[in-house]
């Protein structure tokens, strides 16, 4: 059991309760109820913990862990702690001495926002008392809480539901429960977050609570049901039980395990439908988004999200652009991407693909296929950033200054990886972007011969049998980057249509698998290269300047997969070799980091320690995917 690994309970509208299996919160973003107040984002946590202890006749007994400055953990709930479980969602199970069992389980209602908490007593018929404080803030979640004098831990009763507002401006905090409230405030002060700390952030915080939940667990099962503003049922328990009984119903409903981590990353925001990035800290980025429904939603069978999701977001294209991301503080569209507009046109031909072949209507594929022609034109006549069709059919883009690909990182002023010029996996997208363009109209076909053919002739680098990263680097036609970087993969695979075959195409397989490929995916730069870095850690300047510099990302064993059956062919046997050799240490890592996931990064160098965020979507979106194409179909194919 490992105590530091996490668990996730996602709402439908971007909030979410998160926190360890050993109770400690290790991260700022670590809470019972955390709500986005403009969904997906603006999100504010209101309830960060409890402290919870057992009074049997034998003594107090804690069930809850804190740890606080300078590095001590008190009290140490978890030395009783015997077995943790996330099905049908977390659960824990203490023995204290006597003998006394407590179970307590906690989920979110995705229906409600709610988060419910039970505690049931199992074991030694003693006496049995629990009580819970709880741990409340009302803080942007990026921050941390300090105590102050403006903070109101005034506690207004009503019936079987107490309510607490410390800051005017943050939503009411409403508690429901089957026990005695008793209205004592206190200041919990110096709470260390040690994974804040490793990442070299601003790691303490102070926390109030302004009362105190008592109950019999000798009369029946305890239950807390925390909410924000609203009030529940009176009667709680039962509340709790309809609740869980929804909840385990649509939980069970789900294909399996990874369909159900997968719906966590599907919110219902301002804008319309959309997918969260990743837990804790992202909300939705375009990139992200299109890349990771193909496995989250298409690969299972989720087609009316997918279709809800690509008509939102058809109606943010703009000078042929689509938004990186949106401003958390006031939600406008940030366009500062190149790859975005192209894999949403990836992700609409695929929709599209599988629709036809489940029988699915979409809702309005007219609208679909006008963005995909706005978007086409908008990069065929130049729009931002130096963005615009070349003279060879290929795409420039860039400007100093600027990060516009998936490697996106910066310190400053400083670009990591700027890319300006031809990056090759936009080329890769480009002539996929066109081809698929001919679903509706002939008017690219021209295009997408010649993008093919320049790009056939210019990016093979003969030295290494792959391809150049970049060329016509900085704008200087010939100047070719000849880093081995995983980006060349999206030319076999990845994407519906590969732009090389043959020699060419297992010449690039053979460089990544043999320079990039480990258990959890690709390095972003190969070991040899004198600007590898192997570890992901630091602070946030040397995070950065890691991210794309030799960092594993497991998103990328989806199109290296694929890319490996293009190149030993598209049978049983290279399947089940495939599924043999890759997979196995992706599946093990579900049940490490973030349980029932796949974390965003994780280092160069073995043994490969996860990093980043420990919820990542197209991590499992890729993951899903590419073991429907390992899974699909296996039993027609002819060796």
């Amino acid at each position: 059991m490992d105590l530091a690994a996490e668990w996730l309970e996602a709402g439908a509208r971007g909030g979410f309760a998160s926190g360890t299996v050993g109770g400690e919160r290790t991260r700022r973003y670590h809470a019972l109820l955390l709500v986005a107040t403009h969904p997906p984002g603006g999100r504010v946590i209101l309830v960060n913990g409890i402290e919870a202890w057992v009074t049997t006749p034998s003594g107090n007994y804690s069930i809850t862990s804190q740890r606080y400055t300078p590095d001590v953990v008190y009290p140490d709930g978890w030395r009783h702690l015997i077995r943790f479980s996330r099905d049908p969602w977390p659960n824990w199970r203490f023995v204290l001495p006597g003998g006394t069992e407590i179970v307590q389980e906690l989920f979110v209602s995705r229906e409600t926002s709610e988060t419910v908490l039970r505690w049931s007593r199992e074991g030694a018929s003693v006496p049995c008392r629990l009580n819970v404080r709880p741990l409340i803030s009302g803080r942007d979640y990026h921050a941390l809480h300090r105590e102050n004098p403006v903070c109101n831990l005034d506690s207004a009763v009503s019936g079987a539901t107490i309510t607490w507002r410390p800051y005017a401006s943050l939503p009411r905090i409403a508690a429901s429960s089957n026990g005695e409230y008793h209205a004592e405030p206190d200041w919990y002060r110096n709470f260390l977050c040690t994974a804040e700390r490793d990442r070299g952030l601003d790691c303490v915080e102070d926390l109030a609570s302004p009362g105190r939940f008592a109950f019999d667990l000798d009369r029946n099962r305890a239950v807390l049901i925390l909410s924000s503003g609203g009030r529940v049922d009176a009667d709680t328990g039962r509340h709790a039980e309809e609740l869980a009984k929804r909840e385990r119903c649509r939980r069970d409903s789900a294909a399996g395990p990874l369909s159900a981590s997968a719906l966590c990353y599907v919110a219902d925001g301002d804008r319309g439908t959309t997918v969260v990035a990743g837990f804790p800290w992202f909300t939705d980025w375009g990139r992200d988004t299109f890349i990771a429904m193909r496995g989250l939603l298409l690969a299972t069978g989720r087609l009316a999200e997918a279709d809800a999701i690509l008509l939102t977001w058809s109606g943010q294209v703009d000078q042929g652009m689509l938004p990186n991301r949106f401003s958390e503080s006031d939600g406008a569209a940030e366009y500062n991407t190149v790859d975005a507009p192209l894999w949403f046109v990836v992700a609409v031909e695929e929709f599209l693909s599988t629709a036809s072949a489940a029988g699915y209507q979409p809702q309005d594929e007219a609208r679909l296929a006008q963005a995909v022609q706005a978007i086409l034109d908008g990069f065929a006549a130049g729009t931002r950033h130096g963005i615009a069709l070349d003279t060879d059919g290929l795409i420039r883009a860039g400007a100093t200054g600027l990060q516009l690909t998936w490697m996106d990182a910066k310190i400053g002023d400083h670009v990591i990886t700027p890319r300006i010029g031809k990056p090759v996996e936009i080329q890769a997208l480009w002539i996929n972007a066109l081809r698929i363009a001919g679903r509706w109209s002939d008017r690219w076909a021209a295009t997408a011969s010649a993008a093919l053919a320049a790009f056939q002739a210019r990016f093979p680098n003969p030295e290494n049998g792959g391809l150049f990263d970049v060329v016509d680097v900085d704008r200087r036609a010939g100047e070719n980057d000849k880093r081995v970087r995983p980006n060349q993969i999206f030319a076999v695979g990845g994407l519906p249509y590969p732009v090389l075959e043959g020699d060419l195409a297992r010449g690039v397989v053979d460089l990544v698998e043999r320079m990039l490929l480990t258990p959890l995916g690709l390095r972003s730069l190969a070991p040899d290269d004198a600007d590898y870095v192997p570890h992901y850690r630091g602070g946030p300047a040397e995070r950065d300047a890691a991210y794309h510099q030799g960092t594993v990302w497991p998103w990328l064993i989806g199109p290296f997969v694929e890319a490996w059956l293009r190149v030993n062919g598209q049978t049983v046997t290279a399947k089940a070799e495939a599924c043999a050799r890759f997979m196995p240490p992706l599946v093990a890592h579900l049940e490490t980091a973030g349980l029932g996931h796949i974390s965003e990064v994780a280092d160069g160098d073995p043994p490969h320690t996860p990093g980043g965020c420990p919820f990542q979507a197209w991590s499992l979106g890729e993951l899903i995917r590419v073991q429907r194409v390992l899974d699909h179909n296996q039993s027609r194919v002819r060796e």
